[in-house]
């Protein structure tokens, strides 16, 4: 059996093919990993009500590192692990920054929260891939900032969705400027993915591994894009994608199959399991 007692799996590009689907070959590696005592770790950007359809599809999934290493969850105890969330003062400067833009703003958090004249048009932000599941689970406000400067509360994580890269630089530029302790991420097209100073994945991670009382060492990670260089560089064993970005590649351990050919499932059999 492998030495590896963790796999933590990247969602959107990793887990999910381009239909946003878990595949019936990898739900049965999971399902498998979970009989063999292996613990089974969701690691994504993607807040808690966006991760329900497939936690429900698999629930052997019994941990998330989501919002990007904000929070660290365990679903069986219904108990949060670790949370470091963006505070009110800093949610409002960055959502006027996106409105400086025309960006659409998303709040991810207990709820996934986006402005509804916005998300009726995702595709003009390189988002269209995701309305089906949004329609699913957002809750739309009629105009985010004025609702949430009236009712300010602390947020996991705040994605800015933007119209061209040149827009996406524009935003980063000012928030850089304006000196923010915040870590900003590129995503998908033009997106910026933006949390509390020193959150990402990797410290996920560890705040995990410290709860299962578990060596780093004895997990894997699975990811294809930037968002996982940290955790990809803190587990025993990193994994890439057949379809991640070169850079991931090169600085993983192994790579697998695409997302679209049950790369996941290989990693399990291959790694986890061996």
């Amino acid at each position: 059996m492998s030495q590896y007692e963790l796999i933590a799996l990247d969602m959107d590009g990793t887990l999910l093919n381009n239909k946003k689907e878990i595949t019936p070959l990898t739900v049965e590696a999971l399902k498998k990993a979970a009989k063999a005592g292996k613990s089974i770790a969701l690691s994504t950007g993607r807040c808690r009500p966006e991760l329900t359809e497939y936690t429900k599809l698999v629930p052997e999934i019994r941990y998330l590192i989501c919002t990007s290493g904000a929070l660290v969850y365990d679903l069986h105890e219904k108990k949060e692990i670790y949370k470091h969330s963006l505070e009110p003062s800093l949610v409002k400067r960055l959502l006027e920054f996106a409105i400086q833009e025309s960006a659409m703003m998303h709040l991810l958090d207990r709820e996934s929260i986006v402005q509804r004249d916005q998300y009726e048009h995702m595709e003009r932000y390189g988002m269209g891939v995701y309305k089906p599941m949004y329609a699913r689970v957002v809750t739309a406000w009629d105009d985010l900032y004025a609702s949430y400067c009236a009712a300010p509360f602390p947020v996991e994580k705040v994605n800015f969705y933007h119209t061209g890269l040149e827009s996406r630089e524009r935003s980063k530029r000012r928030i850089q400027e304006a000196g923010l302790d915040v870590m900003l991420v590129n995503a998908e097209s033009a997106s910026l993915e933006i949390s509390a100073a020193g959150v990402d994945k990797g410290k996920g991670l560890l705040k995990l591994c410290e709860y299962l009382g578990l060596s780093p060492e004895k997990t894997i990670a699975v990811g294809d894009a930037d968002n996982d260089v940290a955790i990809l560089k803190t587990a025993g064993l990193s994994v890439a994608m057949g379809n991640a970005l070169p850079q991931i590649r090169e600085l993983s351990d192994v790579s697998v199959a695409d997302c679209n050919h049950d790369g996941c499932a290989e990693a399990i059999e291959k790694y986890l399991l061996a």
